[in-house]
């Protein structure tokens, strides 16, 4: 055994490359197909694509053991008399060495392999099992750090273990490309981390900063560390003037107008060429969320709201106003932002994070002042009391139209196609089955794709597959191969202390206004 087993193990592992190569040449000892060869070797790549990356993460695990056992193994061997500092350098220097890393890279990934394989079971077993890659490992490591051991066994549970009470829904954590599995851990630590949302937001407002950084070809990054509401709407403004400004005699692509319109913002310009971009008014939609509680459509500054009907389920509002930024080019459009807000959260009762749409979790206090500064009107929204699962949404207008949009943005929250991150204000809504061929226009049969995916679908095999009122559609490409889409994290909305769902009539039943309705629960809290 000892190197002689290790040396043999990896010529039995160059062997099988060969192998591999050789299959990918189409020069295998047996074709993959010997009807049509061509298509077979296709499909085969395919499978040694899939089976490459379940390698790719079992080597990661390899890598990171024995990376840990070497740091051991070295700090006993060099005894307590050399200082703890440098042998940590010592043995990074080393790993750097073998694995061709600079001083920080080997560092962090020393790091990173000690938290994997000392603190995080579960994730080490998925690597091992080749179910997730390194890049997913690393987001675990990143998202569990300042949680204790018992919130990073519940955020490796939630995502890594499939019988789970609270696992997550859709494709499983190791399908998503690890930047979206960023976003889901993210959203997660931000709901259930310890230490209060708006204590966190406090620190990371007071850090607030705008950096520079010089790149190559005579170009620099100028960016800003901004509270996510305010980083997004501006986003959001740049992305809709730029859009307005497009056209035939605009050969500007929509990145490159973007950056023009930043860049005379902040230099005080006005719009590129002088250009005044002309648009409709956007808008800001907020979403409050509750349960055993029924409200109805209002205008900003309040709801009316009854008691929840038989079905169990409780009730949300969804509202739609503007919230317009200044200091950007001179323009009718405003900026537009999706915010989720659970109900209590709205009326400050608890502290559960709400939902910007296209970011993750916000301060509540965060979502109020968009609600208080923007909102226009609300939608009523039923939701699932189980599992925070919208079931239905109420109309406002006779228009449909508005209300299955706001329902799409609930239930997809993005692009469907997997891996893309294109947020609901981007895209467009799509009959899944063609209004042509009997399709209807039922949230069942409908999508949200971005462009560039709704143009994937319409002029390529790639087609999307059935949905439901509460999970968007997948995907099945010109192969065969069935991709799942990824799903909402939706969790039961938080109740406040001394409040239980279904225990008291509090809303009132009649004609009133918002403002009577929530004044008046107010006055049964006090």
């Amino acid at each position: 055994m000892g190197k002689a087993a290790v040396a043999r193990a990896f010529e039995e592992i160059k062997a099988a490359l060969a192998v591999l190569n050789a299959e990918v040449d189409g020069a295998g000892a047996v074709p993959f197909s010997a009807a049509d060869p061509l298509a077979g070797l296709a499909d085969g790549c395919l499978d040694i694509l899939a089976g490459s990356r379940e390698v790719e993460a079992v080597i990661s695990a390899v890598k990171a053991r024995a990376a840990v056992t070497y740091a051991d193994t070295a700090c006993a061997v060099a005894g307590p008399d050399v200082p703890v500092v440098a042998q940590e350098m010592a043995v990074a220097a080393e790993i750097g060495c073998v694995l061709a890393l600079g001083p920080r890279a080997a560092s962090s990934f020393l790091v990173t392999s000690h938290a994997v394989v000392s603190s995080l079971p579960r994730t080490l077993e998925a690597l091992q099992a080749g179910t997730i890659s390194w890049q997913h490992a690393v987001v675990m490591v990143d998202e569990t750090a300042g949680l204790d051991a018992v919130g990073a066994a519940a955020l490796e549970s939630h995502f890594l273990d499939p019988e789970a009470p609270d696992a997550a829904r859709g494709c499983a954590a190791g399908e998503l490309p690890a930047h979206r599995f960023r976003v889901k851990a993210r959203t997660w630590r931000e709901r259930h981390h310890a230490e209060s949302i708006e204590k966190r937001h406090a620190k990371g407002v007071a850090e607030r900063r705008v950096e520079f950084r010089p790149d190559r070809d005579g170009m620099a990054w100028l960016s800003a560390c901004l509270p996510a509401d305010q980083a997004l709407a501006g986003w959001n403004r740049l992305t809709a003037v730029a859009r307005a400004l497009q056209g035939l005699d605009e050969p500007r692509t929509l990145t490159q107008l973007r950056a023009d319109l930043f860049a005379s913002a902040v230099l005080g310009s006005g719009t590129p060429d002088g250009t005044d971009a002309h648009g409709t008014a956007g808008g800001a939609d907020a979403r409050t969320t509750s349960t055993g509680t029924d409200a109805s459509p209002a205008t900003a500054g309040g709801a009316r709201a009854r008691h929840s009907d038989s079905s169990g389920g409780g009730d949300c509002l969804t509202a739609a106003g503007s919230v317009e930024e200044t200091d950007l080019p001179q323009t009718s459009i405003r900026a537009q932002v999706l915010v989720t807000v659970p109900v209590f959260s709205l009326l400050g009762l608890t502290d559960e994070p709400a939902m910007l749409d296209g970011y993750g979790p916000i301060p509540p206090s965060m979502a109020r002042e968009l609600v208080a500064s923007g909102a226009g009107s609300f939608h009523r929204v039923l939701v699932d009391p189980r599992d925070g699962a919208p079931l239905e949404i109420g109309r406002t207008s006779y228009r449909l139209t508005k209300a299955m949009r706001a329902w799409l943005r609930m239930r997809d929250g993005k692009c469907p196609f997997p891996g893309c991150s294109n947020h609901s204000l981007d895209n467009e809504a799509d009959h899944l089955l063609a209004w042509a061929n009997g399709g209807t226009t039922g949230i069942s049969n409908l999508g949200q794709p971005c462009p560039k995916h709704h143009k994937l679908r319409h002029t390529t095999g790639w087609k999307p597959t059935l949905a439901t009122k509460n999970e968007p559609p997948g995907w099945t490409s010109p192969t065969g191969r069935h991709y799942a889409s990824e799903h909402q994290d939706w969790e039961p909305p938080r109740w406040p202390e001394g409040i239980r769902p279904g225990a008291v009539d509090i809303f009132h039943r009649g004609p009133s206004s918002g403002e009577d309705a929530l004044e008046r629960f107010l006055r049964v809290r006090a």
